[in-house]
């Protein structure tokens, strides 16, 4: 269920990475559950309101608890970005696991930018610290 908080602090965190389209998804028992959404088409935001664990590019973050991106949203053929993903108006990618203080992942934040772009680790890390201040 969408919270109207998190979208705003979506929204401020997505203005500071110059990324133009995002999700918070905050693990609830063997899921993740969508939290918040900018420029998530209704039918994205349907679709992965409840991901499980290993499925898509947020639900590997969360398996793996590391970064997943992508290049190009639209044009990935690494399986990871699913047809629903490809529907989201932006190329590069990323998603994020975000941690509590005991190390365990509470959540996935999902950036897209809206061009190609590489995305190297210290761009990764400055994300991964911004995004740890989700309330």
């Amino acid at each position: 269920m969408i919270d109207e908080s998190t979208n705003r602090w979506l929204r401020e965190l997505l203005g500071r990475h110059g990324a133009v389209a995002g999700t918070v998804h905050i693990v609830r028992g063997d899921a993740l559950e969508i939290a918040a959404a900018h420029n998530i088409p209704p039918k994205v935001q349907e679709i992965t309101a409840r991901i499980p664990m290993g499925k898509g590019m947020a639900g590997l973050a969360w398996q793996h608890d590391k970064p997943i991106s992508t290049c190009n949203l639209k044009e990935d053929a690494t399986g990871a970005v699913k047809p629903g993903a490809k529907a989201v108006d932006g190329k590069a990618a990323v998603a994020l696991p975000v941690h509590e203080p005991s190390g365990m992942v509470r959540a996935v934040v999902g950036l897209a930018w809206a061009d190609e772009r590489d995305l190297p680790d210290e761009l990764m890390a400055q994300i991964a610290g911004d995004a740890a201040s989700l309330p």
